[in-house]
């Protein structure tokens, strides 16, 4: 039933009919939870092995003879930076194994490009009178708040099916405050997009106006396929280098849901040039990251390809997960007029568009009902969506039950929160 040809008498008797199951659920008096894109236990339970895999004083040492008990090798053990080398496509003397958050080691990029600056560029961004970013959007809420943080004003990118709209892009960057943009390139936050290759060489390709212009290039997902195809992600960095352009791109990711998100490893790769850069900075804010969890994770894995068989148990609890989420949608909402989503292939979430003006009214129906979504807004810099249409459903977390239940609230909360404004209308 597609509510936007109904007429107004037919909206009403349906926003009464919604009305009545909603209160039915009122009475239910849930508690379920969505909001984050956590791992649920199942998938914690995965890598509990790894916590006993260094046994005694005699592994506590790497390949080379470190004792990774003790201070020092602040870009990380070698065989950590050859397992997210291989992970990224790069040598490891491209990489830097650091702490568990990948998000930690992009805020202190950023900000040390705000106290130094980049290599080559006009020098340290905190005395320019402006600084932009782009944002595609929908996107990752965390990165936004980065930005703002750090007083850096964002600029909206609308996400296509292969990536930003790179028409909009290649315009921004003659301003000469762009100093960079975001980018979740394979299965991106919230909706699942993988770059394709023209967009990533349209990047790499790129003419700024400010020489400062950087790619905070974030791969969380790029081992996260959920079904058996495989993505190929073009290497942005290899494309950057023969696009004469080798210092641009800045490549994060880590095992934050591949392990244990409290206590993964991440890295940051660049060219050999950057990478010596970020080290003359970071060797004053630590003496060494944790090398005993970087050898935990070798001892586990193996290597790259032991890593990426491991995503595939992963696969196999998000799969159902993932397939819930999206056949209840069809089944609920296919052909209503008032909502469309993205149908990803991996990563970690699904983005909901509802009809315009209705997010906030959605998510809020929902918190009412007792189902936490991600805040309507949060994947907009600012907190403020235009349209006011995008949800982030993330599916991780709860049970399958739950997740059922959960979805089949959200999807009576959209279709009540369309059809009072219809009506309105």
């Amino acid at each position: 039933m597609n509510y936007t040809r109904m007429s107004n008498e037919e909206l009403i008797r349906e926003k009464q009919a919604l009305q009545n199951s909603y209160n039915e659920i009122l009475g239910a008096k849930l508690s379920l939870d969505m909001s984050r894109g956590k791992p649920e236990k199942l998938q914690l339970d995965l890598s509990k092995e790894m916590l006993t895999v260094i046994d005694g004083n005699e592994a506590c040492f790497s390949e080379n003879g470190t004792d990774c008990r003790n201070y020092g090798i602040v870009d990380g053990i070698g065989e950590a930076k050859k397992l997210f080398g291989d992970i990224l496509g790069v040598s490891p003397d491209n990489v830097i194994v650091g702490g568990n958050s990948s998000l930690n080691l992009m805020f202190d990029h950023l900000s040390r490009c705000m106290l130094f600056g980049v290599p080559g560029g006009n020098g340290p961004w905190c005395k320019n009178s402006k600084n932009k970013f782009l944002c595609p959007v929908p996107g990752y809420d965390r990165h936004f708040a980065v930005c703002e943080t750090l007083g850096i004003e964002m600029i909206n990118v609308p996400m296509t099916q292969n990536g930003p709209d790179m028409d909009i892009v290649e315009e921004l960057v003659k301003d000469p405050d762009v100093r960079g943009i975001w980018c979740v390139p394979k299965f991106s936050n919230p909706d699942g997009t993988v770059y394709s290759d023209d967009t990533v060489r349209r990047f790499a390709k790129l003419e700024p106006a400010s020489p400062d212009f950087i790619i905070m290039w974030d791969n969380a997902y790029c081992i996260h396929e959920i079904y058996e195809e495989e993505h190929p992600l073009l290497n942005i960095i290899d494309e950057c280098a023969k696009a004469g352009n080798p210092d641009r791109a800045y490549v994060f990711t880590s095992t934050s849901k591949v392990t244990f998100p409290g206590a993964g490893v991440a890295a940051v790769a660049s060219s050999v040039s950057n990478i010596k850069n970020i080290l003359n900075v970071m060797k004053f804010q630590t003496i060494g990251h944790d090398k005993l969890n970087m050898l935990r994770h070798i001892k586990y894995f193996g290597n790259a390809d032991g890593m990426r068989a491991y995503m595939k148990k992963h696969a196999e609890i998000m799969r159902p997960k993932f397939d819930m989420v999206l056949d209840t949608l069809s089944a609920n909402l296919n052909d209503s007029g008032i909502a469309t989503w993205s149908n990803p292939r991996g990563g970690y979430f699904v983005s909901l568009d509802v009809l315009e003006g209705c997010a906030k009214r959605t998510a809020k129906l929902c918190a009412d009902a007792g189902v936490v979504l991600t805040g309507a807004g949060a994947t907009f810099p600012y907190g403020i969506d235009p349209r006011d249409t995008n949800i982030r459903i993330a599916p991780s977390f709860a049970s399958l039950a739950d997740l059922e239940t959960a979805m089949k609230v959200l999807c009576i909360c959209a279709k009540l929160a369309a059809v009072e404004k219809l009506i309105k209308e």
